[in-house]
């Protein structure tokens, strides 16, 4: 493997998300000039990660134009994504568990700091809308394995068998491979999206929802439903989502470090690359180890970064719809 020479850690990356109350007060004034608190209103803005973010983006946005929220918007469009029997990676289509079951994970997070979450749910096609209901029919987070089917099928959703024809085949021809211990990840269009809007207020909002890691460990749980790690929202600062390896993500707190880090002063692309580097930093072993994350900040800034090259992610606003090539540390 071809890799390239690591960038060293700023020293203000070294310093983590905790900092003390007199160097927050610092920061937080000298963000008032870098980070423009009267863009109250401007142009709505969509990124999500991957190509299918741009079928994804088109609905968001259409929900933004007749007036919908952040929230509408990252709700609607990953629910394009959730629905696609060809993605083999979301929702219905979705690879199943070692045991050919399909479990489905997905957060969403708004504005205001609320959020809901579901966790190793199955038979229901639309994850996201039931961690919607979570939020803002629950006190609670997270509701995860039975009790989240029952709780979506309380709120009337129905059930559904999630395993395509094309995922079971795909699964039996895994079975009969030799090694079956680590699938490899797939450095490509291979897994979660998770989409970050802000609306024409100003406000953000975040979604984030995936299959998980093909034939996984029955029960397995990776950060694409935990907020702070796949998702993270703080709608004075920006927010953040992550894609690829689970795990990984969720030692360092992936979402919050990078709104963190945009807290203090840094661009978007800046505090996505500062987290995959502190990632590198963490693991001995980087093989087959991709991560990305994207980000935006309150101005509308956006910006994604990966270990590996390969990842991309999709932009929407009133001027442009397309797809954008992150920036990466390694070659595979």
């Amino acid at each position: 493997m071809k890799r390239r020479t690591f960038l060293n850690l700023s020293a203000l990356a070294s310093l983590g998300i905790f900092i003390p109350k007199s160097m927050a007060k610092e920061s937080a004034a000298s963000n008032k000039s870098k980070l423009n608190p009267d863009r109250v209103k401007g142009k709505p803005v969509i990124i999500s990660t991957w190509n299918h973010g741009l079928a994804a983006n088109k609905a968001a946005w259409q929900k933004l134009e007749a007036g919908g929220t952040a929230l509408d918007a990252v709700e609607a469009g990953v629910r394009v994504t959730e629905s696609d029997e060809t993605n083999r990676s979301v929702g219905l289509g979705g690879l199943p568990d070692r045991d050919g079951n399909v479990t489905l994970d997905a957060c969403i997070m708004n504005h205001e700091n609320e959020c809901g979450a579901v966790a190793f749910l199955q038979e229901i096609e639309n994850p996201i809308s039931v961690a919607r209901k979570v939020m803002e029919e629950t006190p609670h987070v997270m509701i995860v394995g039975s009790g989240a089917q029952e709780f979506a099928l309380e709120k009337g959703f129905e059930k559904k068998n999630l395993l395509t024809a094309g995922a079971k085949k795909d699964w039996m021809e895994w079975k009969e491979q030799e090694d079956q211990k680590k699938p490899a990840i797939n450095h490509e269009n291979h897994d979660t999206i998770g989409m970050l809007a802000m609306d024409k207020e100003g406000n953000l909002s975040g979604a984030c929802t995936t299959s998980g890691w093909a034939y996984k460990l029955p029960g397995r749980v990776g950060d694409s439903p935990i907020i702070g790690a796949g998702l993270f929202v703080d709608n004075e600062v920006g927010a953040a989502c992550a894609t690829g390896m689970g795990e990984a993500v969720i030692r360092i707190a992936g979402g919050s470090t990078v709104v963190e880090l945009m807290r203090q002063g840094n661009s978007p692309q800046e505090a996505c690359k500062l987290v995959v580097q502190r990632i590198q930093q963490k693991h001995k072993n980087l093989e087959n180890l991709q991560v990305g994350f994207l980000a935006m900040n309150k101005e509308g800034e956006v910006g994604g970064y990966s270990v590996y090259a390969g990842f991309n992610y999709a932009l929407k606003n009133d001027s442009t719809d397309k797809m954008i090539d992150a920036k990466y540390d390694l070659e595979w």
